[in-house]
């Protein structure tokens, strides 16, 4: 099993969440390529809509993959490729500050630059740390 940061503004997440689908890379399917059934993948938002302020920065959804099947959904002009996935409901927004001295993601300098692929693997370290931390401790 592997865990998966995925870059995507609060606003599409929210939208993925209600429909149990994840998108990642504006409808690219390479990245849901990657994924395999079981794997873990929590999104981060560094806005809350694409393209506009202000800065959100946070971790804020949970989700495990849950099939192998990659599908192309049909939105007329717009045919991104989507993933079905069990969302943790119980899971809230956590600010990336607020782990970031403990994230073996962010010790790089420059580690935000990793995030513009829009899909990054995590390790298991920073997955455990920011799962507890969305789930508020809970076990």
């Amino acid at each position: 099993m592997t865990a998966w940061l995925g870059v995507v503004s609060a606003e599409h997440v929210r939208r993925g969440v209600s429909l149990s689908i994840a998108q990642i890379g504006h409808g690219k399917r390479a990245g849901l390529a990657r994924m395999k059934a079981g794997d873990n993948l929590v999104y981060y938002s560094a806005q809350e809509r694409l393209g506009e302020p202000p800065r959100l920065r946070c971790f804020t959804a949970l989700a495990t993959i849950s099939d192998e099947e990659i599908w192309q959904a049909d939105e007329g002009s717009f045919k991104p490729f989507r993933r079905r996935v069990s969302y943790d409901l119980s899971a809230r927004p956590v600010p990336i500050d607020t782990l970031k001295p403990l994230l073996e993601l962010t010790a790089p300098p420059n580690w935000g630059q990793q995030l513009r692929r829009g899909l990054v693997p995590l390790s298991d370290h920073d997955f455990a740390l920011i799962h507890h931390a969305m789930r508020q401790g809970e076990p």
